[in-house]
């Protein structure tokens, strides 16, 4: 005897169906990942059954789990790699890879949204960004928005080139070895980038051994001639500069790369140097991308 479904219920079972595999994805990572026993799994699934909940919902009713566990499954499931801030190796400033569900994550997705609207979307790789002052943000700006790309799929460069204040190293925990100014002092043969876990596609170069004459280096050939072999390999590369205030640094980068992202502070940047930075930056030929503004 033949039956026939109505596309409806083809499209409730199919529902159905995608739903519970996903229950059970998630169930198999809360396990693998020790959050749940054999014998909870056992009692969740009843729970489930009987008061027709997601897997992770009866998990958590059972207090068996918490949100952050269900979470951190979620991002494993759908490809989306964070750390929790109870595990993470890294400094708390970077919101995206510890934080990415609260408010300032969510700010700066909007940063990189216009990044990739104006400035990454005509084939452009690499982007400076900088600041008028130390205290204004631009090493954290630079470092989570890292993160971001990487958190796309999009393999990604962070290069420290503040090679009189470096940060970056101490964001990410990687102690400052070898680095850029060893590249472009030709004391290094080969690439000295870390790879951050788990953003496989993230890669960080440090600013490396304190040089007497950081300008020089960042003047020489061998500088454009690295990004031009870098931008080969990477599809985003992001470069944190030194503040105008400290230095003119800022400015061979900048007209290395034709942009730069401004990072200013709520209630601490004045509009002076701000003002003389944008200056700057147009005077070298290259262009102020946009200002963010951070509390």
């Amino acid at each position: 005897m033949n039956s026939f479904i109505s596309t409806s219920e083809q499209d409730r079972i199919a529902e159905a169906v995608t739903s519970i595999r996903a229950d059970a994805n998630i169930g198999k990572l809360l396990r693998d990942a020790g959050k749940l026993k054999p014998q909870d799994m056992e009692r969740v699934l009843q729970l489930q059954q009987k008061e027709n909940l997601r897997f992770g919902e009866a998990a958590q009713k059972l207090g068996l789990v918490s949100e952050a566990d269900i979470q951190q499954a979620l991002s494993h499931q759908f490809e989306y790699p964070y750390i929790p801030a109870a595990e993470a190796s890294l400094s708390p400033e970077l919101t995206a890879a510890t934080a990415p569900y609260s408010k300032e994550a969510e700010a700066l997705r909007s940063v990189r949204s216009e990044l990739l609207l104006r400035w990454f979307k005509d084939g452009r790789k690499t982007l400076a960004i900088g600041s008028a002052r130390a205290d204004e943000g631009s090493s954290y700006l630079a470092a989570n928005l890292a993160v971001l790309f990487a958190q796309m799929g999009r393999k990604v460069l962070l290069i420290d080139a503040n090679m009189r204040q470096p940060r970056q190293h101490d964001i990410f925990h990687l102690g400052n070895g070898m680095g850029l100014s060893d590249i472009l002092a030709e004391r290094a043969s080969s690439l000295q980038a870390h790879t951050i876990k788990p953003f496989q596609t993230l890669s960080v170069l440090p600013a490396g051994s304190p040089p007497p004459n950081p300008a020089e280096l960042l003047a020489r050939p061998a500088f454009g001639a690295l990004l031009s072999g870098l931008e080969t390999s990477y599809d985003i590369i992001l470069i944190d500069t030194a503040p105008s205030q400290l230095t003119s640094d800022y400015q061979l980068v900048t007209a290395r790369v034709g942009g730069m992202l401004i990072a200013a502070r709520r209630n601490v940047s004045r509009i002076n140097p701000l003002s003389e930075l944008k200056e700057k930056i147009t005077l070298s030929g290259a262009q102020v991308v946009g200002a963010v503004v951070l509390d």
